[in-house]
């Protein structure tokens, strides 16, 4: 069996992914139709539990994460909610997505990833040992046997199709458009908010430009690979608002469809992730931050099946964990267009939900909805379980997993020492607590024999030859 893995699409979830395999030893072959890197892009956010993810594999520090400007406020369904009281993990931070991906592809490229741009996945057959995967490039087409194939490549995802992966539409279709605009003057006046015919908003952009963003709702994009143009989205401002702007956009694209979730994450030796496993309404920033959730979830497993110290079932938890995050993700989506569409019968439905945000408590939970991912784990109750372990990023950083073993007397875990470190620590009440190697707590107990059950249900039987377990 091939020991590479093949990963579709050079976006956020591509690259986070090709780097998380990279530093745990397993090459990544990133294939990206783009033939260069964005230096524009549609995302503008990024929510603080995925900055807690670049933490822990040191992509940004403490002082990086500093300088970044925090949204003022985050919508659900054009109505604001509160983000005073919320954490810093619950946050949203300007970041572009262009910074992302130059971010996570220098981290890729760093750790060994081979990057294939101006090429696609054309096909793939999956044999059940291995995957050969058809690259299409303009000077032809090739085949690369590949361990496992990850589908990061979109919305219409050539390898979920590929693979033979349901991708249901649920809901109500949108069409949006985006534009940067130059605007000599920032004060100027437009008229925004919701319409009968749609949405549309004016955002800052940096100084001297702003950005225009549409949505129309039950109305289709034009077909995919039509280019975008400023008149599309000119005309779109008009349709929604009755008025059309004299401006003169810069760079346009466009985004919208169906709310989907890919009906299962896995298939044999094929996995989708990103956006190739859910779409989902634009209000939140929701798609890329779950992709980089997916690819941190998915990196370490793939890592040691390659590795061959997976344990049996370890790949199916990838669905298991990101298939209910995905289905609540779309739920919130959908439920933020049961509130905005149709325009002359959500009124009454808007004013109660109105009535509802008078409490902090509801403005935390809908906070949460988008942010907060917690796995549930074989067994136990403790708080921690299945969320990642605070304050412990600096320990993550090389990608192993942690025994965090405060008891009178640390449980020796040296056979798994390839995989597993032991850190020993202080602290009241006495345990040990095991994390994954994406920061996820697994087990919190003392007892010994139920702490070496768990060591042996997410890293395996012990490898090191001569040492007992």
């Amino acid at each position: 069996m091939s020991s590479t893995v093949v990963i579709a699409g050079g976006g956020p979830t591509g690259l986070m992914l090709a780097g998380e395999l990279g530093l745990m030893g397993v090459r990544a072959v990133v294939v990206e139709e783009r033939a260069e890197p964005a230096t524009v892009s549609q995302g503008m956010g990024m929510h603080g539990r995925t900055l807690e993810v670049f933490r822990q594999r040191g992509l940004l520090d403490e002082a990086g994460v500093a300088r970044l400007p925090v949204w003022p406020r985050t919508p659900f369904a054009m109505m604001w909610l509160d983000v005073a009281s919320a954490g810093p993990e619950d946050q949203t931070y300007a970041f572009p997505q262009w910074r992302t991906e130059a971010l996570l592809e220098a981290r890729a490229r760093e750790l060994g990833a081979e990057i294939r741009r101006g090429a696609r996945v054309a096909g793939l057959a999956d044999h059940g040992d291995g995957v050969s995967v058809r690259i299409a490039t303009a000077g032809g087409e090739e085949s690369l046997e590949a361990a496992y194939v990850v589908g990061c490549d979109g919305e219409f995802s050539a390898v979920r199709s590929a693979a033979g992966i349901d991708f249901p539409a649920e809901g109500d279709t949108y069409y949006g458009m985006i534009g940067d605009v130059p605007l000599s003057d920032p004060e100027a006046a437009f008229s925004n908010g919701r319409f009968p015919g749609g949405m549309f908003a004016v955002l800052p952009l940096q100084p001297g430009a702003v950005r225009f963003m549409t949505v129309e709702f039950e109305r289709e994009r034009p077909p995919a690979g039509t280019p975008a143009t400023g008149d599309e989205l000119l005309d779109a401002v008009e349709r929604i608002t009755g008025e059309r702007p004299d401006v003169t956009p810069g760079w346009v694209s466009r985004y919208g469809n169906h709310t989907r979730l890919a009906t299962q994450y896995r298939k044999g030796r094929v996995f989708v992730a990103g956006d190739a496993a859910h779409v989902l309404f634009v209000s939140g920033t929701q798609g890329l931050n779950a992709g980089i959730q997916d690819a941190v979830n998915l990196g370490w497993k793939l890592a040691a099946a390659v590795q061959g110290w997976a344990p049996e079932g370890l790949l199916d938890t990838y669905h298991a964990e990101r298939h209910p995050v995905g289905a609540r993700l779309a739920r919130h989506a959908r439920a933020q267009m049961r509130l905005l569409h149709p325009f002359d019968c959500v009124g009454d439905v808007r004013e109660l939900f109105g009535e509802f945000l008078r409490y902090p408590a509801v403005h935390r939970f809908l906070l949460e909805q988008s942010t907060d991912d917690v796995y549930a784990m074989p067994a136990g109750d403790d708080e921690l379980l299945g969320r990642r372990l605070p304050d412990a990023a600096d320990l993550l950083r090389d990608g192993q997993g942690l025994l965090v073993d405060s008891t009178a007397e640390p449980l020796d875990v040296a056979a798994w020492s390839d995989r597993l470190r032991l850190v020993t620590a202080s602290a009241t009440p006495a345990r040990r607590v095991l994390v994954r190697p994406d920061g996820i707590v697994a087990y919190v107990g003392t007892d010994d024999e139920e702490t070496r059950a768990a060591v042996r249900t997410w890293f395996g039987e012990p490898a090191v030859a001569g040492v007992s377990a």
